[in-house]
């Protein structure tokens, strides 16, 4: 059965009051299950989304809400909240990513909703853990405590947010699982920051650090320079890294011969000899993991 078929979430209701990235992603990912999802936004004026990333992404926006209801709520009206409670009323779980202090001043915190509707599930998405769910911070900032920013240059992408937004969509399927084999309801709590941690732990390991084995110090696994641009080279376990070299005609004994500096710059001399089409070429013929990237 293909993964398209697989709808373990057919049923199921989830309402989502979070913004931004990291709730409309685990929402993206719930819906993709078969979950129906319907997304409580606040108005905003000129038509336009009420949430932030509709602003300043709109393709973005749209790829997150496909398929997705999308409602419009202001939470601190009467009417906001009748609207907000019509819809509590037949949902599973309900996904947010307030700060603790906005819940309870909406009356959205877990012990008020629990007594009220007692099968609803809650995933609430926070920015760091516990006490420090109040405090402000980013994606960015969860990543450079994490230590996953090494210099002046911004991440590739958004780490912690899309970490976060799968580590919420596994809590609602926990949450929904608990509803079906115990018949109760759950509250987790989602922090970007653990997402971070969570991806850093190869590095915190030290197997991403210069002298780790996928850090740059195993010459079968760094990118290089060639003609026309790099190359990824992830010839990492040994077969792979013994293709390699016999591509290169590097004689190696041994796995401690691959982080000789040797090794590295007679590789590096041939991978630069090479085209990127070459390189595809020998990738495809003797089965060496490789990807070409423009210069």
């Amino acid at each position: 059965m293909s993964s398209k078929s697989l709808s373990p979430l057919r049923g199921v209701r989830v309402l989502s009051l979070a913004l931004n990235l990291p709730g409309p992603a685990a929402l993206m990912r719930l819906k993709t299950m078969g979950a129906t999802c319907v997304k409580a936004e606040p108005p905003a004026k000129g038509g336009a989304s009420g949430d932030p990333m509709g602003a300043y992404n709109p393709g973005a926006y749209g790829d997150l809400h496909a398929g997705v209801k999308v409602v419009r709520m202001d939470l601190k009206t009467e009417r906001g909240q009748a609207a907000l409670h019509k819809e509590l009323a037949r949902t599973d779980v309900l996904l947010t990513s307030f700060r603790p202090s906005a819940l309870t001043k909406l009356g959205l915190e877990w012990k008020a909703l629990h007594k009220r509707y007692p099968a609803l599930s809650v995933v609430a998405i926070v920015g760091a853990p516990g006490e420090r769910a109040e405090e402000p911070g980013h994606d960015l900032t969860y990543l450079a405590e994490a230590g996953l920013v090494t210099g002046l240059e911004l991440p590739a992408t958004l780490f912690a947010d899309m970490g976060g937004a799968l580590m919420a969509s596994e809590a609602a399927l926990k949450a929904v699982l608990q509803q079906r084999m115990a018949g109760k309801s759950s509250f987790q709590e989602i922090a970007l920051s653990d997402a971070a941690n969570w991806l850093a732990l190869p590095r915190t390991w030290g197997l991403t650090q210069p002298r780790g084995a996928v850090g740059g110090a195993h010459a079968g696994y760094r990118v290089y320079p060639c003609k026309g641009g790099r190359v990824a080279v992830a010839a990492l376990e040994p077969h792979f890294a013994a293709a390699l070299c016999a591509a290169a005609g590097v004689e190696v004994q041994g796995l401690d011969s691959l982080f000789k500096p040797e090794t590295h710059a007679a590789i590096a001399a041939f991978l630069a000899s090479k085209t990127r089409k070459q390189l595809e070429q020998l990738a495809a013929a003797k089965d060496i993991p490789l990807h070409t990237l423009a210069g």
